[in-house]
């Protein structure tokens, strides 16, 4: 079965926030990813290029704390209700893009469910009661 687990969106400030939740929970991250370590990134500004793209901090019992900085730059404008998505790992691929499918009827697909740049399957969708969702299935776990 699948886990669910939430996504938070920031304004700029991930990494600060990470290290709180860091300071707070313990714990080792087990992803601290910078937009630039990303193909492409050439052509974002050295600003944007040093934020977060993914950090994910294990918080105890199966739970992981994940989180991004939403750049405005890359179409994204935070505003309250859409600064958090529920994040899910699938067991398989299927379940990943039954899950995908069942969410999204009714809704919007911003990210089509496919193979990301870091090796996943990867897709985001805003289900028709407003509500967004990440689904993700790696192939190595």
């Amino acid at each position: 079965m699948a886990a669910v687990n939430s996504y938070l969106n920031f304004a700029g400030n991930t990494e600060e926030a990470f290290l709180f939740y860091q300071s707070v929970f313990g714990g080792e991250f087990a992803t601290f990813q910078r937009f630039k370590d990303m193909p492409g990134s050439e052509q974002m500004s050295e600003e944007d290029r040093d934020k977060i793209m993914h950090v994910a901090l294990p918080i105890g019992h199966g739970t992981v704390l994940m989180a991004t900085d939403a750049l405005e730059s890359l179409g994204h404008k935070l505003v309250a209700g859409n600064n958090f998505s529920l994040a899910i790992s699938a067991e398989t691929l299927e379940e990943a893009k039954e899950i995908f499918i069942g969410l999204a009827a009714g809704g919007t697909i911003p990210v089509p469910f496919d193979k990301a740049p870091w090796g996943a399957y990867f897709g985001m969708l805003t289900d028709k009661f407003g509500i967004q969702w990440m689904v993700n299935y790696n192939e190595t776990t």
